[in-house]
């Protein structure tokens, strides 16, 4: 691979792990800020998510950032686009998919207890 494929694939795999941060700390805070009573903060994180899952839902369950990593290189183990762990990378979508539906629970509940 040559230095300027090196240098973009680094530069969207920055920008790709940002962006993950970004949106686990949203799933994180759902349940957190329903827990709190701070239901308009819960909402507005979980309406963040809800459109990242439009957009992987648009996009048949990958990220953008995914097949522009492809075009700098050959390599499609799981990781290859984002700095996660292989282990995490392949098991991202049920992991926080499912901690995002464990945090839409949360919100619920304490929506109708308040």
């Amino acid at each position: 691979m040559d230095r300027r494929a090196m240098r973009a694939l680094r530069t969207v795999k920055a920008l790709h792990s940002a962006i993950w941060v970004f949106f686990v700390s949203c799933i994180l805070g759902v349940p957190l800020a329903a827990v709190a009573g701070r239901f308009r903060l819960a909402v507005i994180l979980s309406g963040l998510v809800w459109i990242e899952c439009g957009v992987l839902a648009v996009n048949r369950g990958r990220c953008p950032l995914t097949d522009v990593a492809a075009r700098w290189t050959p390599d499609r183990d799981p990781g290859f686009d984002i700095y996660l762990p292989k282990w995490l990378a392949r098991s991202n979508l049920i992991v926080f998919g499912s901690l995002f539906g464990i945090g839409e629970v949360i919100l619920a509940v304490a929506w109708v207890r308040r």
